[in-house]
């Protein structure tokens, strides 16, 4: 197999389950760590790079679906940017090794909770129903 093939297929996979709403970035990080031997924070620095086409594409479509609450928008982009960066300098003043296990933690949390969710009916939409009216 060719060096290329193998970061290349992932790349398209991992593509295409972001466009499903999966959580490709994160698939993507795990793909380069476990598969391809990239060092954790390279593998960052990789899928920041990869991340913010992907999500301008997105948003641009869902702008275009009529998916996006533009006042729901304007108010969580301010606080989230803010707290981006915070985050980004509090993690890159700890050791990458303390951030590893709680990270792991958090990805087997969230995949079991998406695993064992239930369908939502229309009425547990109700609260959601009730902010935009």
């Amino acid at each position: 197999m060719k060096e290329w093939l193998l970061p290349f297929l992932l790349g398209i996979a991992t593509g295409i389950l972001s466009a499903w709403g999966v959580g490709g970035g994160t698939l993507l990080l795990l793909c380069m760590t476990l598969f391809l031997g990239v060092d954790q924070a390279a593998a960052q620095g990789i899928n920041l790079l990869y991340f913010l086409p992907t999500a301008a594409v997105s948003l641009l479509y869902h702008r275009k679906n009529g998916y996006l609450d533009a006042a729901v928008f304007k108010a969580a982009a301010p606080m989230g940017t803010l707290f981006a960066l915070a985050a980004a300098v509090i993690s890159s003043s700890v050791d990458i090794m303390v951030l590893r296990k709680p990270f792991g933690l958090f990805l087997l949390y969230a995949g079991g909770s998406m695993l064992l969710q239930r369908r939502k009916s229309p009425k547990d939409n109700a609260f959601v129903e009730s902010i935009k009216n």
